[in-house]
C-alpha cells in the first residue's frame, strides 16, 4: 500500500513538473522590456494590454503572469480618449519597500500622451500583499502646447539621492525632469524642460523639424550610473516595422545627471551626438528600446530585436554588457 502511495505521489509530482515546464517559454515576443530581480526571481515588464508581465528564475525560461491593469485606468482614458488599455514602455524600480512602475499612455503618432505610476509592495503574484495601486498621472504632453512627448519613462536616482525622470520620443527629443522625494510628482516647472538628446544637430533652429514627429527619430532614454558617470542610452531610427525596422542603440555619458551627455568624440547628444552601441544585422532587422542592469555582479543589456528568422517578430534579447578600458559600454555578442 505504501509503495502504491509513493508511486502515485511521484507520478503527480512528475506531472506537476511537466505542466510547469509547459507554462515556460523561451524567445518570448516582447516590446520595450524592463527587468528587476526580487529574491530568486526576475520579473520583466513590457508593452502590452494592461502592461505585460513575465517571470523567470534564469532569464531564459519565462512564465506569463497576469497583466498589471485588468481595465484601463480612468484617468488615462480621460487624458487619451483613444486609449484602450494597451500600455507602452513601462519602467520598474525599487525604493524604500515599494516597487515603482511608471508607464506610458498615448495616441499613436501624436504627442497626446501621459506617464502614470503604479506601486506594489511585492512582485510575487502569490503573496498575500500583492496589489498594484495606481497613483495616476505624473506628467502629460499636449499637441500645440508641448513640443515633447510624455512617453518612455525611466527613473534615475543621482548620487545625492534625488530622483529624476527621463522620457521622450521624437518631437524636440529626450527630456529630463526632477521628481519630488516621494517619486510620485514633478518637482519643477515643465515649461522649459532641458533636451538631453536629439538627432537634430542644430537645436537653435526652430521650424518644421522641431514640431514634426517624424523629423527627430530618437526615443526610449535609459540612464545607468557607473564609475562616476551617468550613461544615457537611447534608441534611434524606426521600431515597430517588423522586417523594415531600422532600430539601433546609442549612448553618451556625463558627470552630472543633467548633462551634457557627450559621445566618444565629444559631441553632445542634444546636438545629434551618440556613440553606436548595437545595430541590426542579417539575423536581426533592428534592435532597441534597451534597459541596463547589474544582477549578481554582472551588467546586462535588455532590449528587443526584430527576428529575421521569424518574419521580423519582436523578441526579447539579453546580452552581457562589458566596458572598455576608457569606460564605454560594449556588447560582447551580437
Amino acid at each position: 500500500m505504501k509503495l502504491k502511495i509513493i508511486m502515485c505521489l511521484s507520478f503527480l509530482w512528475v506531472l506537476a513538473v511537466q505542466v510547469r515546464a509547459q507554462d515556460l517559454k523561451q524567445n518570448i515576443s516582447v516590446h520595450d522590456p524592463v527587468m528587476i530581480k526580487q529574491d530568486d526571481t526576475y520579473y520583466l515588464f513590457s508593452t502590452g494590454r494592461g502592461i505585460a508581465v513575465w517571470s523567470s528564475k534564469d532569464m531564459q525560461n519565462w512564465k506569463r503572469e497576469e497583466g498589471v491593469f485588468s481595465e484601463a485606468p480612468a484617468w488615462a482614458v480621460e487624458a487619451v480618449p483613444t486609449f484602450r488599455n494597451h500600455i507602452w514602455a513601462p519602467d520598474i524600480s525599487y525604493h524604500d519597500g515599494r516597487y515603482y512602475l511608471y508607464y506610458s499612455v498615448s495616441a499613436f503618432g501624436k504627442n497626446t500622451s501621459a506617464i502614470g505610476l503604479a506601486t506594489n509592495a511585492t512582485l510575487d503574484p502569490t503573496a498575500t500583499n500583492y496589489k498594484w495601486v495606481d497613483h495616476g498621472k505624473i506628467i502629460q504632453s499636449v499637441p500645440g502646447e508641448t513640443n515633447w512627448n510624455a512617453i518612455d519613462p525611466n527613473l534615475i536616482t543621482d548620487a545625492s539621492g534625488t530622483p529624476w525622470l527621463s522620457f521622450g520620443s521624437f518631437w524636440d527629443g529626450l527630456k529630463l525632469v526632477k521628481l519630488n522625494q516621494d517619486r510620485m510628482s514633478i518637482a519643477e516647472s515643465t515649461e522649459s524642460l532641458p533636451t538631453i538628446a536629439s538627432r537634430k544637430k542644430d537645436t537653435s533652429k526652430e521650424g518644421e523639424a522641431s514640431v514634426r514627429a517624424g523629423a527627430n527619430a530618437i526615443e526610449a532614454p535609459f540612464i545607468f550610473r557607473k564609475n562616476g558617470y551617468y550613461y544615457l542610452f537611447a534608441s534611434i531610427d524606426y521600431c515597430c516595422k517588423g522586417e523594415d525596422s531600422t532600430y539601433k542603440m546609442i549612448v553618451g555619458r556625463a558627470e552630472d545627471v543633467k548633462g551634457p551627455y557627450l559621445d566618444k568624440d565629444g559631441v553632445p547628444m542634444d546636438k545629434g551626438g551618440g556613440t553606436l552601441v548595437l545595430a541590426g544585422n542579417k539575423n536581426w532587422h533592428g534592435v532597441g528600446h534597451n534597459s541596463v542592469y547589474n544582477f549578481d555582479g554582472k551588467d546586462y543589456l535588455v532590449f528587443h530585436g526584430y527576428d529575421a528568422s521569424d518574419k521580423g517578430k519582436s523578441k526579447l534579447r539579453i546580452e552581457e554588457l562589458s566596458w572598455s578600458k576608457n569606460g564605454w559600454p560594449e556588447v560582447a555578442t551580437h
